[in-house]
């Protein structure tokens, strides 16, 4: 049974995204099932840190910003939102080209907070980071885009 309040255009997100930090950092949504939502992000000049490696920074946006279009895809954008209370994440493997790849899953969905579970793996599907990110839900705000 699907957790998404309505079904998940992932092109009409990415391109939503296009102007903000997401966009920025290349990351594209790719897929998504019942209960998690797929994206990925180059691991390019953008994403790396000087030393050539992917930035944990990086990883932890990436992670965030998959777990948060997530969380606000359970949701009625007329009546509800989800921020980002807390994240956490353990960075495993390095990366140095490529793609990453982040799948977040839903572990528990309540009325006033979300939890998901992040993994961001390689090309080879070897963990890179393991994420995990609290949410809170809170009440739209007028004229907020949903």
């Amino acid at each position: 049974m699907s957790i998404w309040h309505t079904p998940i255009d992932l092109d009409a997100v990415t391109a939503a995204c296009a102007g903000s930090m997401p966009g920025f950092l290349g990351i594209t949504f790719v897929a998504a099932g019942d209960d998690w939502l797929r994206a990925r992000m180059p691991v390019d000049q953008r994403t790396r840190q000087p030393y050539g490696r992917l930035h944990g920074g990086a990883s932890v946006a990436l992670a965030e910003t998959v777990a948060s279009v997530a969380a606000m895809a359970t949701l009625d954008p007329a009546t509800a939102a989800a921020v980002g209370m807390e994240i956490n994440a353990n960075h495993l493997r390095p990366v140095g080209e490529g793609f990453v790849h982040a799948t977040a899953t839903c572990e528990a969905r309540g009325r006033t907070s979300q939890v998901w579970t992040i993994r961001v793996e390689d090309q080879a599907g070897r963990l890179v980071c393991l994420a995990r990110m609290t949410a809170a839900v809170i009440a739209a705000v007028r004229g907020e885009v949903g």
